[in-house]
C-alpha cells in the first residue's frame, strides 16, 4: 500500500534534511531566465491578463525548478523581474502585485492560499517548492496599503516594493526582502523606509538575500556579510552588463571573493538590454558561470558549494589591500599620463608602451602600481594602467577607488575605457596593487570573450592581484575595484 501524499512528502523532506546534515556541502542552482515580457502600456491590464503573463513565465521557471531538484539541488535562485518583466509605470504594474506577509506568520500558501487574500503567484511558487522539496527563491511585487496618517504614504494610497521571497521545501514562506537601492528606472516601486537585513537558517548554512543594485552598497550587502555573518547570499538580478568593470560574471565573482561568501547569482536574460551572466560564485572563485549574448535561451547552472565557507581549509586569508603599494618609497615608471572617460568617470591613465614595465599612476593621493610582462605584444592593441578615486552615479552617488590594467578599444588613446570584449595579447605575468583606503576591494580578471580566469590569479596578503603562471587567454582587464562606503552620498530616501 502506498503512503498518503502528506506522509510521502514529509518522508522525502526528512530524508533531504538528513542527507544535507550529513555533509558540509550543498548543491545550489541558479536559472538565467529569458523573461516573457508584457506589451508596453501605461494603463493597467486586467488582473486575469496579468496572471496569464506571469503563469507563462512561471511555467518556464517550474520546469527549471523540477530539473534542478531532480539533479539533487537543495536550493534554486530565479532572477529579478523573472515573473513579469520590467516595462512598467507605477500604475501599470499594480495588477501584478500581491500582498506578501512577513514570514513570521508561519504560512504555506500551497495549502492555505487565501489566508491573506488572493495570492495565486505565491501559491504557485509555494507549491513548486513543496512538490520538489527544494528551497525556491523568486522576485515578485509587494503592495501595502497606507493612509493619510502616514506622512510618507503615496497619493494613490499604497506602497509598492520590489520584493524577493523564499519558500522552503515544505512550501513555507521563510524570507521576504524589499529592495532598498532602486535603480534609476524603477519608478514603479517605493523605497522601504529602512534598509532590511534579511537572513534565514537552513540545514546547510545561514543565508542572506538582497537584489541587483543592492550589491554595490553598504546596506544591506556589507551588513549581511560583516555583521550578520551569513555563509551564502541569494542574489536575484536583472543585470545590464557594462564593460570594462561591471559585467555580471566578473563583478559578482569578484564580490564573492572580496567578501568571502558564496554568491548565488541568477540573472534575467535579454540580449537587447545587455542582460546575461549568472553563476555560483565562492570565495575561491566561480564554481560555475554562464555568459551568452548569442542566443535567447535560458540556462540552468548547478554546483556543489561549501555550506560553511569560512571553515573551509581553502578559505582565503585576510588581505591588507594597501600594504604593498604603500610600502613603495619611490614610484617608478614613465610619468606621462592622460585623462580618459569610463562611463563619464574621469580616470588617470598611463599607456604601457613596452613589452614589460613597472608603472605607477596616481589620481590625487590614490596610487596604482603595476609590474607586467607581455608575452605577445600586438602593435594594434594598446593597454593602459588606470586610477580612479571619486564619486560615481546619478540618482545614487557612491565612491569608487579603482586600479585597472585594461585594453583600449583601438590604438587611439581617446578610446581607452570604452567597451571591449575581444583581445589578442597575453601576459607572462602581471602584479597590480593600490594604496586603497578601504578593506572592501574586489579583484577581477577578465579574458577575451568575457571569460573568467578561475585558478589563474591570486591575491596576496599584502594586496597584490597577481597572475600565477601567465594568462592562458588574451586579457581584457585586471582590476582591483574598491568601495569607500563611508564617502557615499546619503541614500535618496
Amino acid at each position: 500500500m502506498l503512503p498518503s501524499q502528506p506522509l510521502l512528502h514529509a518522508g522525502v523532506f526528512a530524508l533531504t534534511v538528513l542527507q544535507t546534515l550529513a555533509s558540509n556541502t550543498f548543491i545550489a542552482a541558479v536559472y538565467e531566465h529569458a523573461v516573457i515580457l508584457p506589451d508596453p502600456t501605461d494603463k493597467p491590464v486586467s488582473p486575469d491578463d496579468a496572471l496569464a503573463l506571469m503563469n507563462k513565465n512561471m511555467d518556464v521557471l517550474e520546469g527549471a525548478i523540477k530539473e534542478a531538484a531532480q539533479q539533487g539541488a537543495h536550493i534554486i535562485v530565479t532572477p529579478e523581474d523573472g515573473i513579469y518583466g520590467w516595462q512598467f509605470t507605477r500604475e501599470s504594474i499594480y495588477p501584478y502585485l500581491e500582498d506578501i506577509p512577513a514570514p513570521g506568520v508561519n504560512w504555506i500558501p500551497c495549502t492555505d492560499p487565501s489566508r491573506f487574500g488572493p495570492a495565486p503567484v505565491q501559491e504557485r511558487l509555494s507549491c513548486m517548492a513543496r512538490n520538489s522539496s527544494i528551497y525556491v527563491v523568486a522576485n515578485i511585487g509587494d503592495k501595502k496599503p497606507c493612509n493619510s496618517s502616514d506622512p510618507g504614504c503615496p497619493s494613490d494610497g499604497r506602497y509598492q516594493y520590489n520584493t524577493d521571497v523564499v519558500f522552503d521545501p515544505e512550501g513555507k514562506l521563510v524570507a521576504r526582502y524589499h529592495k532598498y537601492n532602486l535603480f534609476r528606472g524603477e519608478t514603479q516601486f517605493n523605497y522601504p523606509k529602512e534598509p532590511e537585513v534579511v537572513t534565514f537558517e537552513t540545514p546547510f548554512g545561514k543565508f542572506g538575500i538582497f537584489t541587483c543594485f543592492d550589491i554595490l552598497f553598504h546596506e544591506p550587502a556589507v551588513v549581511l556579510v560583516s555583521k550578520m555573518q551569513v555563509d551564502s547570499v541569494l542574489f536575484p538580478t536583472a543585470w545590464m552588463n557594462v564593460m570594462p568593470f561591471l559585467t555580471a560574471v566578473e563583478f559578482h565573482s569578484a564580490w564573492a571573493m572580496g567578501m568571502g561568501v558564496n554568491l548565488l547569482s541568477a540573472n534575467s536574460h535579454n540580449i537587447s538590454f545587455a542582460m546575461t551572466g549568472d553563476g555560483l560564485f565562492t570565495p575561491e572563485g566561480p564554481a560555475a558561470y554562464h555568459y551568452d549574448t548569442g542566443t535567447e535561451e535560458g540556462c540552468l547552472l548547478l554546483a556543489e558549494l561549501s555550506a560553511y565557507p569560512r571553515l573551509s581549509p581553502t578559505y582565503p586569508p585576510a588581505v591588507n589591500w594597501s600594504l604593498y603599494a604603500t610600502s613603495i618609497k619611490k614610484f617608478p615608471g614613465e610619468n606621462d599620463t592622460f585623462l580618459g572617460s569610463v562611463w563619464q568617470d574621469i580616470f588617470t591613465f598611463s599607456e604601457l608602451r613596452h613589452k614589460a614595465g613597472n608603472y605607477t599612476v596616481c589620481q590625487g593621493d590614490f596610487c596604482c602600481h603595476l609590474v607586467y610582462q607581455m608575452s605577445n605584444k600586438r602593435k594594434n592593441e594598446v593597454y593602459v594602467l588606470g586610477a580612479f578615486d571619486e564619486l560615481h552615479g546619478s540618482l545614487i552617488k557612491y565612491h569608487w577607488q579603482i586600479c585597472t590594467l585594461l585594453k583600449c578599444k583601438s590604438t587611439d588613446l581617446d578610446t581607452c575605457g570604452q567597451p571591449v570584449e575581444m583581445a589578442q595579447t597575453k601576459f607572462e605575468m602581471f602584479s597590480l596593487s593600490g594604496t586603497f583606503g578601504t578593506n572592501y576591494v574586489f579583484p577581477e580578471v577578465l579574458y577575451s570573450g568575457v571569460q573568467l580566469a578561475p585558478g589563474e590569479f591570486e591575491v596576496l596578503h599584502d594586496g597584490r592581484l597577481k597572475s600565477k603562471h601567465g594568462t592562458s587567454k588574451p586579457l581584457i582587464t585586471a582590476t582591483l575595484f574598491g568601495r569607500l562606503y563611508e564617502k557615499d552620498l546619503p541614500h535618496p530616501l
